[in-house]
């Protein structure tokens, strides 16, 4: 078999999780007065393949007070297409994308929109210089981009996380995506509200470096992936850690394929030292 199309079978997943949350539109807030109204991107691949994650982050949400929307004419941020270089198909999904949410905020003021994946958030972040020329669509386009949040980003400028203790101190390590510190010049503020959990953080030596992943660069440049994702993996490793947190799901997916040391998504740990459940890859 050629090896690229044995690297490409070796990511694919061998089952897919149950999703545990019913699918709707509206998560409305709980225990809390409402504080704000929020839409969410589910991510295409991230939802199928990882659903913990977007329930942690309508849990998380919904318990500090924040009503969360997903709207179904949603689909894909548009970012691989647009890696790809295949230009139409991207701006299809930006412009259905930037219409849907502008028809929502116009409807009910949305406060933010939220991805919980680093790479579709730096995408959507440039909705409005990818659009600025375009008259029909420069002015809402501009729009969405600056309502843009990751989701550690808005949680850090809006909410007062109600922090549960836990017995046991873990040694965390933490993986910066390249679209979050990159991309969005998102940092600090994983990493300051991972610290609020009482564990110990852990910054990865050489963490300005790419684990591989990159959108579809560990398909088309399985080789040079698989060194970086050596590199990533003894620099992790190098800190003995009990898991490792990051925002992105290709990230977690790639690292996943190098290491036996669990890697979850921060929004996961968040949730869990927030009331939510114990991540079942630690149980």
């Amino acid at each position: 078999m050629p090896s690229r199309i044995k690297d490409m079978i070796d990511l694919m997943p061998s089952s897919f999780p149950k999703k545990n949350l019913p699918i709707k539109e509206v998560y409305k807030a709980s225990g809390k007065k409402k504080v704000a109204r929020v839409a969410l991107l589910t991510g295409c691949v991230q939802k199928e393949i990882s659903p913990q994650i977007n329930e942690a982050t309508i849990r998380l949400l919904n318990r500090h007070g924040v009503e969360v929307v997903v709207p179904k004419k949603i689909r894909c941020c548009g970012s691989l297409n647009h890696h790809l270089g295949k230009e139409e198909d991207a701006h299809q999904d930006f412009k259905n994308n930037i219409n849907t949410w502008y028809e929502e905020h116009q409807k009910g003021n949305l406060d933010a929109i939220l991805s919980n994946t680093s790479g579709c958030g730096t995408t959507m972040k440039d909705y409005g210089f990818i659009f600025r020329d375009d008259k029909e669509l420069s002015k809402k386009a501009k729009v969405i981009s600056d309502l843009t949040r990751d989701i550690s980003e808005y949680i850090f400028e809006s909410l007062k996380l109600d922090i549960k203790s836990k017995a046991k101190k873990y040694k965390v390590a933490y993986h910066s995506a390249c679209s979050m510190q990159h991309g969005q010049k998102v940092h600090a503020q994983p990493i300051s509200l991972l610290e609020k959990t009482n564990n110990e953080i852990m910054e990865i030596p050489e963490g300005h470096i790419c684990c591989g992943s990159a959108g579809t660069y560990n398909i088309l440049q399985s080789k040079i992936a698989k060194q970086l994702l050596e590199k990533k993996v003894n620099n992790i490793e190098s800190l003995n850690p009990d898991f490792i947190s990051t925002g992105n799901i290709g990230c977690i997916t790639q690292i996943s394929h190098g290491t036996k040391v669990p890697i979850l998504h921060t929004i996961e740990v968040l949730d869990w030292y927030t009331g939510g459940p114990k991540p079942e890859i630690l149980k």
